[in-house]
């Protein structure tokens, strides 16, 4: 039955890995005002390579977020949206940032008509490395995670303001009058 092993094989190299909840990288960060914020290179929802480096001179607003179309993720994206041009007159760019893939970014972004760019970290390390990663408890059961948090970078690259563990409701408005 060297035909049935065949599909079997082919079946399991095109099933994606399921993600884990173990901490993806061993270096997890922790930013603090006036810190250099780490440099990052990730791909956007629209096909680009981003850099905060490019981006240097401008007030530069990164929202780690848990996963695409769940219900606190939706809201949080769509007041980002609503904000975007309140963010661009300031000269502010807002990224957000997830382990999700870039389709999935692109049928978010469809979806809900977002205005900003979406970042793809699937394996986490600039999540980590910006102190969005950790212990998350939902509902009594603990697990590892993104965990909601925004920072605000000023145009010198250096860490004006993080959010830790940041709550949807009114947030983005906090970071409005931070930018």
């Amino acid at each position: 039955m060297p035909t049935a092993k065949k599909a079997a094989t082919k079946k399991a190299a095109t099933k994606t890995a399921p993600k884990t909840k173990a901490a993806p990288s061993p270096t997890v960060g922790t930013l603090s005002e006036g810190d250099l914020a780490p440099d990052f290179t990730l791909e956007g929802d629209d096909g680009k390579q981003h850099s905060l480096s490019d981006h240097r001179g401008k007030t530069v607003v990164v929202y780690f977020y848990p996963r695409d179309s769940t219900p606190g993720c939706t809201i949080e994206a769509q007041d980002f949206a609503r904000a975007h041009d309140q963010f661009r007159r300031r000269g502010a760019v807002v990224f957000g940032v997830s382990r999700d893939s870039i389709a999935s970014h692109c049928r978010f972004r469809d979806a809900h008509g977002l205005n900003f760019t979406l970042l793809s970290d699937p394996d986490a390390k600039v999540i980590a490395r910006w102190g969005a990663w950790g212990e998350k408890n939902m509902y009594g059961n603990k697990s590892m995670g993104i965990v909601r948090t925004t920072v605000i970078v000023g145009p010198d690259g250096r860490v004006r303001r993080v959010f830790p563990k940041v709550k949807v409701a009114g947030h983005v408005e906090a970071v409005l009058a931070s930018v």
